[in-house]
């Protein structure tokens, strides 16, 4: 077992206190648990615990590796999101179009070429160095424009430190935070906006929260509360007088035919807000929305010990810097800073829009997404100073805010009490020496982008040219342009410093720390642990007979357990003859110590499993997300492919619109052929969660069928039919620009009269049912 396969290796390095056990003679339990790890790492068990933590290992690979993925695919979405917007208006010039067909090209392994092996070692000691000191990169994202961060940010947090569960990565990616918030709080000028506005800063913080055990945490607490609230598709809970007073006012013409003359169409807000009626409908909302929020308040304060070690470091931080900064700052306007991270980067975004971050299976119906929203606001409130300019009816809700604030504060305020990891970092970075395997997986692009970041402002990072960043610029040269999409492939870097020395011999460079007994006692418990897991049938008895342990070990036959057991047995009586053991006990005092172990290893075999079966759900969630994000991508495939075939006539007009280009080639379009009709029912339809709300009886759903056809590329006609009738109920021309501008402006519903669809899943089965016909 190694550190870095403790369960959230990167919690409070306070808690591995308990780990001490009784190592004898040393106070120096760093450098104790440092020689643990040294003579572990090539170690590998093959018990129950070894196997689990070795499933538990590569299934945090894959969250890592996979997180990097749904990162770049976002990335890839916003911007066609934001490009996509001028296609539909006509607006866009033919290179425009070029780019944004780059954006959907998958890389071939064929195109393209690595750079030579002098360039690679290079590169090799170039991101050792910014891995290892991360003041580099604190200064780099700093220096760099909002335009620039998203890049850098998929290097640092997805490549550069990119194993989110390993501790040395993970605390030394804290350590760039801690000096990046240092100089943001350094150069704030009020108080207010510290933390606030979207800067780099604030775009950094976020993102490190969509890391693998920032989502793990929202799931296993948020998506519960959030599914069991979703389920009530007919609660509405508004609470905003003119938007209930327009209800009411509906609802009142549906049920009579007419209006009052005193109830008129579009009033005031005082007005809605002194209608007695809709004070009445209120008054219980606000009860049951408060009720609501208390519960997802009370979740998350108790769900405090499983918060991610680093948000909780993150808040500390932003506690110790504030009241450095501003001595006379209250509590009240400390946790305020604290709350603004916690709740308005990590927990609201989750809350208001489940679906974005997999908790929920399709989006929300208009009500429950209502309410959510609300909760968001009221938290965002207990945690803020609450403002009411804009939102003057949330105010109806500030008995929440008074009940709640003292207990928020308390919380906020527990969620700093983290130890430091300084003295593991330390020693981490000393271990990292002697390993051969600190690889990183980075593509092309990235590595030149960063090249070129760090040569923009090498004057500012390195202004000494002895400094070693400046010599591996200076060596590395310019920086190669960006390579084509298609060729951005990636590279398995090898990271090494070439002004350390590698650790040949953890043992005789830790002698100057640890007497030679204290070394010999540690690696002989060490060894007996090992033998007592590899061997069958000898963990069952007790208590351990150490020199029976170890004969048997040597007459296996294991060539690996032989020499364990020759090796442990001279061990043995090497310690008996320096007065450390004695053989006529039972060698006592070291098989409690190796008891001790296999019993806290024993626990540590049930918090693995529990773990994996966590990780596990956060995998599946975040390859549903990963699908979830390439169908939005075939979306805007098949969307340029149909803009350029439906505006055909205007070929070499000055847009550009109207040449399809597939892989750089122009195709001249077809006549248009009418596809369909596709046949859906109801219940088809409903499974898959293109239906979100339907007004048809239950009893008739049976005899609903929808229709869709295609009559010319790009757009599209549902009908709406029921079984046995020759015409359509109701038909509706959809056009592919219109859906993916609601998309795009988040509008996810469209309304079908009966039927209420999901807008991303529309164009999903439009995508699926007719890109290929």
């Amino acid at each position: 077992m190694s550190y870095t396969d403790l369960p959230n290796s990167p919690q409070s390095p306070g808690s591995m206190s308990s780990r001490r056990l009784t190592n004898r003679n040393t106070n120096r339990y760093s450098v104790t648990a440092l020689f643990s790890m040294a003579a572990e790492q090539d170690v590998e068990v093959e018990d129950e615990l070894g196997r689990a933590q070795k499933r538990l290992r590569e299934l945090k690979s894959r969250i890592s590796a996979q997180s990097k993925r749904n990162f770049v695919l976002e990335r890839d979405v916003r911007f066609l999101d934001s490009r996509i917007g001028l296609l539909i208006q006509n607006r866009m010039a033919l290179d425009e179009q070029h780019e944004v067909e780059r954006h959907l090209e998958d890389v071939d392994a064929t195109e393209g070429h690595f750079p030579d092996d002098r360039k690679l070692q290079q590169y090799s000691n170039l991101f050792f160095l910014l891995q290892s000191e991360p003041r580099h990169i604190a200064s780099l994202c700093r220096l760099v424009s909002l335009s620039e961060i998203d890049t850098l940010l998929q290097t640092v947090m997805f490549t550069l430190y990119g194993n989110q569960y390993e501790s040395r990565e993970e605390h030394l990616l804290l350590t760039m935070f801690q000096s990046v918030l240092s100089s943001q709080f350094e150069t704030a000028t009020e108080f207010g906006s510290l933390l606030r506005a979207n800067t780099p800063v604030s775009r950094m913080m976020t993102t490190y929260t969509r890391r693998g055990p920032g989502q793990s945490y929202l799931k296993s607490v948020l998506a519960e509360r959030i599914n069991s609230l979703i389920e009530h598709k007919d609660l509405n809970l508004e609470i905003n007088p003119v938007k209930v007073y327009e209800q009411m006012v509906i609802q009142i013409e549906e049920e009579t035919g007419s209006l009052p003359p005193n109830l008129p169409r579009g009033v005031a807000p005082e007005v809605a807000s002194a209608n007695s009626d809709v004070q009445a409908i209120i008054a219980p909302r606000l009860t049951m929305l408060m009720e609501i929020a208390n519960s997802f308040l009370v979740t998350i304060i108790e769900s405090m010990e499983s918060v991610p070690y680093g948000i909780r470091w993150i808040c500390k931080q932003i506690r110790s810097l504030t009241r450095r900064k501003y001595p006379d700052a209250t509590d009240y306007a400390i946790c305020s800073l604290i709350g603004g991270f916690f709740f308005l980067r990590f927990i609201n975004p989750a809350i208001v829009t489940p679906q974005a971050y997999m908790l929920v299976d399709g989006v929300p119906a208009k009500f429950p997404r209502r309410t959510l929203t609300l909760i968001a606001k009221m938290l965002q409130n207990l945690a803020n100073k609450p403002s009411y300019a804009k939102e003057a009816y949330m105010i109806t809700l500030n008995p929440f805010v008074e009940n709640n604030k003292a207990r928020i504060n308390q919380f906020l305020n527990n969620l700093c009490e983290v130890g430091d990891f300084y003295d593991t970092l330390e020693m981490d970075q000393y271990m990292a020496l002697s390993k051969k395997d600190l690889v990183i997986h980075i593509t092309l692009n990235e590595l030149y982008n960063t090249h070129s970041l760090i040569l923009q402002h090498v004057e500012v990072l390195s202004p000494n040219d002895k400094q070693h960043l400046r010599i591996l610029t200076d060596e590395l040269g310019a920086a190669p342009a960006q390579v084509p999409r298609k060729e951005n492939r990636t590279v398995e870097l090898q990271l090494y410093s070439r002004w350390e020395t590698p650790i040949q011999d953890i043992q005789s460079a830790l002698m100057d720390s640890v007497s030679s007994s204290d070394m010999l006692y540690m690696e002989t418990k060490s060894i007996f642990v090992q033998l007592i897991r590899s061997l069958p049938h000898v963990a069952d008895k007790r208590p351990y007979n150490l020199a029976a342990i170890a004969e048997r070990a040597a007459t296996t036959k294991d060539a690996t357990l032989v020499r364990k057991g020759i090796k442990v047995k001279e061990m043995l009586r090497e310690l008996e003859e320096q007065k450390v053991v004695e053989r006529t006990d039972g060698y006592r005092l070291m098989q409690e110590e190796v008891a001790a172990e296999l019993v806290h290893l024993g626990n540590l075999r049930e918090k693995v499993l529990a773990e994996s079966k966590s990780l596990e759900a956060v995998y599946k969630t975040i390859c549903d997300h990963n699908n979830y994000l390439r169908g939005q991508l075939e979306q805007y495939k098949a969307y340029l492919q149909n803009v350029r075939l439906t505006a055909s006539k205007d070929k070499g007009a000055s847009t550009g619109v109207g040449v399809i280009t597939v892989g750089g080639k122009e195709k001249k379009p077809s006549k248009p052929q009418v596809l369909g009709p596709y046949r859906f029912t109801h219940a088809q339809l409903e499974k898959e969660g293109i239906i979100v709300e339907s007004n048809v009886p239950d009893n008739r759903r049976p005899n609903i069928y929808f229709n869709i056809t295609s009559p010319t590329p790009g757009t599209f006609i549902i009908a709406l039919h029921y079984k046995g009738r020759e015409k359509a109920i109701l038909e509706m021309d959809l056009n592919i620009d219109d859906l993916l501008e609601k998309q795009k402006d988040n509008k996810h519903l469209l309304d079908l009269e009966y039927v209420q669809l999901n807008v991303p899943k529309v164009l999903g089965l439009l995508n699926k049912v007719f890109t290929k016909r």
